[in-house]
């Protein structure tokens, strides 16, 4: 592509994001502190460009094993490339995510994008709700619904949220952080001031993945108006548990099954999911190839961990599953169009954080335990790690993406995780 090319249509991704003023806030208005309705309208011409760039992919051989074990499977690329290409239509979630109320607002410097959706029904509980990677705002979307008018899909006005969803800082519609310091810590910070801003005095959070890292590090500066979170991805780990697993030694003796079986999940996720967080976390400015083909920045994504990766080569393979491909290309198309490949993998680079090492978190935690997480945390460990245990649910079905994969479950899970709370 030429140069002149380029920075045109560079320019025109420029006019994808439009803003406007005039957002009612439920709370006092504060100078400097505007949230500005938000709406997407991406140029014809970035569409044009992508299935143009898809479409010169150059293809390496096909892998020399017959399973994924090299990575994502040449026939599983070139079957969502084709789709992608010839048959996806970008248009229908954008459509989507138009109909639902977008706002934008900065907080600390940086534009905060977030959807906010008000239950019709009095009392409802505002609950702000986190993606991760390579997740979206695209996750939740079939949640928000149930959440905010549960008497249209088999729940009880008293069931009620008023949801919050926000995309984090470099993903997304939100804006890309100029300077270091973004860690889960300060998103948490920033995440109580969204809601403080929006007027809530009272409120809940949810999270998996890097969402459960902001979630529990919201729990840990314990907000007053905090007063509960929900995960599906916890953290439990006992430390000689995690350094065993890490080190691919034998199980610990000992353990329960379900200990057991958590051990092997956690031992397989180390050793042969760890790439993709290893060069992010370390060189997350290196990966610019994966920013410049669709097609290899699909094949990253969708790389995340064994059991994503099979749900989705079956959904290319045409079998029904959780998702489809059109939920699967809506997300990877958002991160294409918003250029956030390299901005979202910083958060790697950020966080020092240990994803799995218990918190010591005071206030009230729910728990959901989904069996194709990375882990499926057992109760003895989810009891250790959250002092303030109001809920735990080992479900049958659900793995990394859980609101994207099985909405029905997970809204059954955040209905009864916080009735106790209300």
């Amino acid at each position: 592509m030429h140069v002149a090319s380029t920075l045109a249509v560079a320019g025109a991704l420029g006019l994808c994001l439009l803003a406007f003023t005039g957002y009612a806030k439920t709370g006092p208005a504060v100078e400097g502190e505007s949230i500005r309705p938000f709406n997407i309208k991406v140029p014809e011409s970035a569409l044009v460009d992508l299935r143009r760039r898809i479409a010169a992919t150059r293809w390496p051989e096909r892998e020399t094993v017959t399973d994924a074990s090299q990575g994502v499977q040449l026939a599983t690329a070139q079957k969502l490339a084709r789709y992608w290409q010839t048959d996806y239509d970008w248009r229908k979630v954008e459509a989507r995510l138009n109909a639902l109320p977008q706002f934008m607002t900065n907080i600390d410097g940086v534009d905060i994008h977030f959807i906010h959706v008000r239950s019709k029904h009095p009392n409802a509980l505002p609950i702000i709700i986190t993606h991760g990677w390579p997740g979206s705002i695209i996750e939740q979307l079939k949640i928000i619904g149930p959440l905010t008018d549960p008497t249209a899909y088999g729940g009880k006005a008293e069931d009620a949220f008023d949801v919050v969803i926000p995309s984090l800082p470099g993903y997304g519609f939100s804006g890309k952080p100029t300077t270091t310091g973004w860690d889960p810590i300060r998103i948490a910070r920033a995440w109580i001031v969204l809601m403080k801003r929006l007027g809530y005095t009272r409120f809940v959070a949810q999270g998996g993945d890097w969402g459960n890292a902001v979630t529990e590090q919201m729990a840990l500066l314990a907000p007053p108006e905090l007063i509960g979170i929900h995960t599906n991805m916890p953290a439990t780990v006992p430390p000689d548990i995690d350094k065993a697993a890490f080190a691919g030694a034998p199980a610990p003796s000992g353990l329960s099954a379900d200990e057991k079986h958590a051990y092997d999940q956690l031992a397989f996720f180390y050793k042969h999911g760890l790439g993709y967080a290893g060069e992010m976390s370390h060189r997350p400015q290196s990966i610019y190839g994966i920013g410049d083909s669709p097609v290899g920045m699909a094949a990253w994504m969708i790389d995340h961990d064994a059991d994503s990766y099979a749900l989705i080569a079956r959904v290319f393979d045409g079998q029904p599953e959780g998702l489809t491909r059109d939920d699967i290309l809506d997300n990877v198309t958002l991160y294409w169009l918003t250029n956030t490949t390299i901005s979202s993998a910083r958060l790697y680079w950020e966080s020092k954080l240990a994803f799995f090492a218990p918190k010591h978190i005071a206030i009230p935690v729910a728990v959901t335990a989904f069996p194709n997480e990375l882990y499926q945390a057992p109760r003895s460990w989810t009891e250790r790690a959250y002092p303030k245990l109001v809920y735990y649910n080992k479900v049958d079905k659900g793995g990394h993406f859980a609101a994207w994969e099985q909405p029905e479950i997970l809204v059954t899970e955040l209905r009864a995780a916080f009735k106790s709370l209300r």
